[in-house]
């Protein structure tokens, strides 16, 4: 299969769309303009961030990409106290809605990109993610939106480089097109190692995976299918 071009030649482009929906209420507006500031991943330009500095006495940090609702998010980590979460959305509710769940369970650790997934993963440390969660992101299902889809050749390389070696490394869709490209291009990667020995191990969810109200609704036209990978080394 002919490779679609890199997202990051010539500029990104954007691998989602239009970032404002249903106005936000007054709660989240405060919420958005008062707390967001305080949990804001500190990513500068030319730096890489240790995300350690960010969690007193983590034990390990995870990385969720396109967080959506934040259902996933919110319940990892409160189930999880012991784990840093940076967690990365472009779209305000979503963001928005995180923020409330995490002040509603008062949750401290949490902290939250509110900009391109792939400018938090270009701005971290190297090795310093102990696990990543990609699920359910914008399949893009229209053939020639598909090279906005971010598994990509150059975003694979991009997270191999931050995660631990043995690191793991989520990704789940309900669309059929886009559980073919993504398992192959994963599989073309030198960097991970699919860790499935039987079907159920990808088509019966993981028992710590957390359902989410985009998942519920089964809008994608297969079952949700979830692979899962170990990081053998870095790029």
């Amino acid at each position: 299969m002919a490779e679609s071009k890199s997202p990051f030649a010539g500029g990104p482009l954007k691998t989602f769309g239009r970032r404002g929906g249903r106005p936000l209420s007054g709660r989240q507006r405060v919420l958005m303009d008062e707390v967001l500031p305080k949990l804001r991943v500190p990513i500068v330009a030319g730096e890489a961030l240790d995300p350690c500095t960010l969690f007193e006495d983590a034990s390990e940090i995870w990385l969720e990409i396109g967080f959506g609702g934040g259902e996933h998010v919110s319940g990892q980590a409160a189930a999880n106290p012991s784990v840093g979460i940076l967690a990365s959305e472009v779209f305000f509710e979503g963001i928005a809605k995180l923020l409330g769940q995490v002040a509603d369970a008062g949750l401290e650790n949490v902290r939250i990109w509110p900009e391109d997934a792939r400018e938090m993963v270009d701005g971290l440390a190297a090795g310093s993610i102990d696990r990543a969660f990609i699920l359910f992101p914008d399949p893009w299902p229209k053939a020639r939106h598909q090279k906005r889809r971010i598994i990509q050749p150059d975003f694979l390389d991009a997270l191999s480089r931050i995660m631990k070696p043995g690191g793991q490394v989520r990704f789940a869709t309900d669309v059929e097109s886009y559980a073919d490209e993504a398992l192959e291009r994963f599989l073309a990667h030198p960097a991970y190692a699919w860790t499935a020995r039987s079907a159920d191990d990808w088509r019966i969810a993981p028992t710590d995976h957390i359902e989410t109200r985009y998942q519920m609704k089964r809008l994608g036209d297969i079952e949700p299918v979830y692979y899962d990978f170990t990081v053998s080394r870095q790029s």
